[in-house]
């Protein structure tokens, strides 16, 4: 539901018959209450996202790279996946997932980078259990757990992680010294 539109920018088959695929997606991204107090009220609270992809069927793998375009200053996501065939365990999937997050808000950068990457880490969760559920629904199997019984910790740690975080960033009273 937090996907508002998704348009294909470029799609190409190369000689190499590998499928390029550029699009652009645009998702509600909510700031944190306490990050609410720091930034304005008419602050866009969509984001565009870009994300390149490219299906190799000669090695059987699906590379994405994904990146936002907007709030890059407050903070800049990079994520990189590739899903390929697994060699040890036949017809199982390995999934490799890098991101890099940084921020360029002078004084803030540390604890925003910090706050992206336990939203991250709790986003990621969510989307995995999400591709787990569609995937054996596929299959036709019905899960053997709720998907809202294993996010809510993870929510609740990442709320945890964002309170000690903001804490942190909250403007200290200047020291003076005689």
């Amino acid at each position: 539901t937090h996907v508002l539109t998704e348009d294909v920018v470029y799609r190409e088959v190369t000689t190499d018959h590998q499928l390029l695929s550029r699009r652009l997606l645009m998702k509600t991204n909510r700031l944190p209450r306490w990050a609410e107090r720091y930034f304005p009220g008419g602050m866009s609270r969509c984001v565009y996202i870009m994300e390149d992809s490219i299906v190799d069927p000669i090695n059987r793998s699906l590379t994405t790279y994904t990146w936002n375009l907007n709030h890059t200053t407050l903070m800049s996501v990079e994520e990189r996946c590739v899903f390929q065939d697994s060699a040890e365990q036949p017809a199982t999937t390995q999934l490799k997932r890098e991101a890099w997050i940084s921020s360029s808000i002078f004084g803030f950068s540390k604890p925003i980078q910090e706050f992206g990457l336990a939203r991250f880490k709790s986003n990621q969760l969510k989307a995995m259990k999400g591709l787990e559920y569609a995937l054996s629904n596929l299959q036709g199997e019905t899960p053997h757990w709720l998907l809202r019984d294993t996010v809510k910790p993870a929510s609740e740690k990442t709320k945890e992680a964002a309170k000690t975080l903001a804490s942190a960033a909250a403007p200290q009273k200047p020291r003076q010294y005689v």
